[in-house]
C-alpha cells in the first residue's frame, strides 16, 4: 500500500518542480517568514498589524512578503491605501497546518 502511495506522490512530482518544491520548504524554513505567514494563514492583515504582531520592523516584514508573494505562499489585498496580506490558497494552510499536527504529535522511544 506504502508503495502504491509513494508512486501516486511522484507521478505528481516531476523532477523539474523538485527545486521549486525545496525552495517553498526553504522559505518555510526562516523563522521569521513563517511566523507571518502563521499570521496570514485565516485572515488578511495589514503589514503594521503583522509587525506590532511579531515585534518586527515594518521593513522587514514588507521584505519578507515580497519574497512570500513572489513564492507565491501570500497574496495582497488592497483596501483603500493599505494592503492586507492572506495565504495565497487552502494549500499553503493545508501544508502549515498538517506540519504543525505533525510536530505536534507525540513520539515514540520506538521512532528513536
Amino acid at each position: 500500500m506504502a508503495d502504491k502511495a509513494n508512486t501516486s506522490i511522484n507521478s505528481l512530482i516531476s523532477e523539474e518542480l523538485v527545486p521549486q518544491l525545496a525552495d517553498l520548504f526553504s522559505m518555510m524554513g526562516d523563522t521569521s517568514r513563517l511566523r507571518i505567514i502563521l499570521s496570514c494563514l485565516h485572515e488578511p492583515i495589514s503589514v503594521s498589524h503583522i509587525a506590532d504582531q511579531l515585534e518586527l520592523s515594518q521593513s522587514l516584514v514588507s521584505h519578507h512578503l515580497r519574497l512570500l508573494k513572489a513564492a507565491r505562499m501570500v497574496r495582497a489585498e488592497r483596501r483603500g491605501k493599505q494592503v492586507f496580506y492572506v495565504a495565497a490558497d487552502q494549500h499553503v494552510q493545508c501544508v502549515i497546518e498538517d506540519m504543525a499536527a505533525h510536530v505536534s504529535e507525540p513520539h515514540s522511544v520506538e521512532d528513536e
